[in-house]
């Protein structure tokens, strides 16, 4: 099973480097259309062109640094072992979906199965948390009661 838990770990890897790349090719398309654009007479024109490119490599900047706090929280995440309570790095299988408790990153695919990735600060991720087999909680309406922990 730690198998498993390696495959989701490289799956949750790959996604932040996705993220980290597209927000790296945001960054030098910005930063290469603000060197190319040349000063017309339009002085007004070039400065706020200038500016929103700024802001725009700005808020990429600000994604990448998320990212790289996502890698950071990745590589703390252990991918050995069977936790008896759901901890970062377990999975988590429910009556209501699976649940792999390391970062939020959406659905994954493996082997067929589809695969929540959370975080632990995430409301799936906190009622997650502390959780072994046959024991249910309630999010949004919805009774979970968790089948086993990996």
């Amino acid at each position: 099973m730690s198998d498993l838990k390696k495959e989701l770990h490289l799956l949750c890897v790959n996604y932040v480097h996705k993220s980290m790349q597209a927000a790296q090719d945001a960054i030098n398309d910005a930063q290469k259309a603000s060197t190319d654009d040349t000063k017309s007479s339009a002085g007004d024109k070039y400065e706020t062109s200038r500016e929103m490119m700024q802001q725009e490599t700005d808020r990429n900047m600000a994604q990448l640094n998320e990212a790289n706090k996502l890698l950071v929280a990745l590589n703390r995440i252990s991918v050995t072992g069977i936790s008896v309570a759901a901890e970062p790095g377990s999975i988590v299988l429910t009556n209501n979906g699976n649940f792999y408790l390391a970062i939020s990153a959406g659905s994954l695919v493996l082997n067929g199965k589809s695969y929540f990735a959370v975080s632990p600060a995430s409301p799936v991720g906190n009622m997650l948390r502390g959780k072994k087999a046959g024991e249910t909680f309630t999010l949004n309406g919805k009774t979970y009661r968790v089948e086993s922990v990996i």
